[in-house]
Formats: C-alpha cells, sequence, structure tokens
C-alpha cells in the first residue's frame, strides 16, 4: 500500500474539480466544436463492471472494429496539464474554458488519426479504456459525435472483483477495500453529473440486465450507436478474436449468472466496504432489481 501512487483524496478532489468546471455553460457556449467524426465508440466504467461483454457484443457486428484500453484520452488530458505556467486556468481541466473552436477540432482529428493503426476499413470503432469516465467532458469538446457506454454493475459485485483481481497495471484504488469504495462512490456521482449536463450522451447499460434479457439490451446499445441489428451480436461468443482483459474468458461462452452474487461468499469480511457503499447499494438495487 505504501508504494501505491494512487491517493483516494487527490482523485476526489479531480472529480470535484471536473464537476466545477465541465458545466452546462461550457457546453452550450462550445457544442459543436470539436472533430466531426463519428467513429468513436467509448466503454469506461469501472474495471470489472461488464464492459468486456458489451465490447464483444458490439465488436460482433459488421461495421464495428474493436481496438484496445487505448491510452489516447487519457494522454490528452495529461499533455494538457502540462502546461509550464502555474496558473490554474492553464491547467486541466481548467484549460477547457479557454480552448478555441480551432484547437478542439485539432484535438479531436489528432484522436481520430492515431486511432487509425489499430483500425481496418470499418466504419466504427470501440475504445475500452474504463477510465475515460473522469474525462468525459473532454470526450463532448473534441468529439461531439462520439458514443458512450457507461458499463454498471451492481455495488458490491463490481467493487469485490475490482479487488480480488490483481490487475497487470493502472488500477492501484483497488489495492484497499476503502479505497474501492469510495472510488466507487466518486465514479457514480461524477458519471451522475455528466448525465445531468450532458443528457442522453452517455448510454448506462447495467451488467444484471445485460445477463437478464440479453436480446433487449443489445438492441437498446445498436439503437444507441445507430447500428442496425445483427444476431452475430447475441450470439458474441462465437466470434474469434484476441481479448487481453481479465474477462477473456467469459466472454468466450453464453452468458452465465453465476458471477453475479460471487461477493456473497464473502460477506463476513467486507463490513467496511458495505458501510461505505450503503447509499449507494440502497439506490441501485431500486432501479435495477425494482
Amino acid at each position: 500500500k505504501s508504494k501505491a501512487l494512487f491517493n483516494i483524496e487527490d482523485f476526489h478532489q479531480d472529480c470535484l474539480n471536473q464537476m466545477d468546471v465541465c458545466n452546462e455553460d461550457l457546453f452550450q457556449m462550445k457544442s459543436d466544436w470539436g472533430s466531426d467524426s463519428s467513429a468513436p465508440i467509448f466503454i469506461l466504467g469501472l474495471p470489472r463492471a461488464g464492459s468486456t461483454l458489451i465490447e464483444q457484443i458490439l465488436s460482433s457486428h459488421s461495421m464495428v472494429e474493436p481496438t484496445h484500453e487505448l491510452p489516447n484520452i487519457i494522454s490528452t488530458a495529461l499533455r494538457l496539464n502540462e502546461r509550464k505556467s502555474q496558473d490554474i486556468n492553464s491547467r486541466y481541466p481548467d484549460i477547457l474554458l479557454s480552448l478555441s473552436a480551432p484547437q478542439l477540432k485539432l484535438i479531436g482529428d489528432k484522436y481520430i488519426s492515431d486511432s487509425e493503426v489499430f483500425r481496418s476499413d470499418k466504419p466504427y470503432f470501440i475504445d475500452k479504456m474504463p477510465n475515460n469516465f473522469r474525462h468525459i467532458g473532454l470526450i463532448k469538446l473534441i468529439l461531439p459525435n462520439a458514443k458512450i457506454i457507461d458499463a454498471r454493475r451492481s455495488p458490491m459485485a463490481c467493487c469485490f472483483s475490482g479487488f480480488k483481481q490483481l490487475f497487470a497495471e493502472g488500477q492501484e484504488f483497488t489495492y484497499n477495500l476503502e479505497d474501492v469504495g469510495r472510488y466507487y462512490k466518486d465514479y457514480v456521482s461524477i458519471m451522475e453529473h455528466w448525465n445531468n449536463v450532458l443528457p442522453g450522451f452517455v448510454l448506462r447499460v447495467n451488467h444484471e440486465d445485460v445477463v437478464s434479457n440479453l436480446e433487449n439490451e443489445v438492441k437498446r446499445i445498436l439503437n444507441f450507436c445507430g447500428l442496425s441489428f445483427e444476431d452475430s451480436c447475441v450470439t458474441f461468443y462465437e466470434t474469434d478474436r484476441s481479448i487481453r482483459t481479465p474477462s477473456s474468458e467469459q466472454v468466450r461462452q453464453p452468458i452465465y449468472t453465476s458471477g453475479l452474487r460471487q461477493w456473497e461468499n464473502y460477506e463476513g469480511w467486507l463490513d467496511e466496504l458495505k458501510d461505505i457503499l450503503s447509499l449507494e447499494i440502497d439506490k441501485y438495487n431500486e432501479e435495477v432489481y425494482k
């Protein structure tokens, strides 16, 4: 834990800054300023929340190219934050207020051209970097025609699954139960913010809904992305492609429900997590299991 670079207080402050800067006024003032490409489909959220399953469903469509968890949005945010001046207005996300229409278009077009190395000639491609949920404001400004899918999973199942998984890199908040719980809470509140200031820009897909009503959710996802229905998206497990995430084996077989409540086997050791997430658990259960 002492060697981890992640700090939950810094992350919390970062989410507050995003919500403060990326408000309705900003998006009204700069609507449709970025790249005109509608090629990217972002699948984001927390790790272990069902994003690989959604990716496999969409990748089974004839017009959609799977790529990887592309670092491009996060590296763009880091570059914007590296301005030499100490002036807060020239740091990210504050710098978004001063970027011009040509600058935003340039950044969006660069994202598209940088992605071409991963693509063939299909008109749409997927970027599955989960941590992009912090940067939805940036995505909207540079790629206003992109599609964004928020892969959501019940709080205890998602947090426990992340905690027990040793990730190769980049998800250091999962090393500690308190951090996992607080991270989930911040994720929920920043997603609520994006939905308020950018209504309709993000489609939320609950993992439990995909498991219980696959065809309905497939149609909903394809409809949101402006894609026609193809049976292959329902039989996604027959699609042959390389998958490099911890869920690689699960998405090669038809949907099963055994993993949904796995955390309950360890419930006696998860009181701290349950206490932190109590409000989120109640709200999620109300929305999904109504």
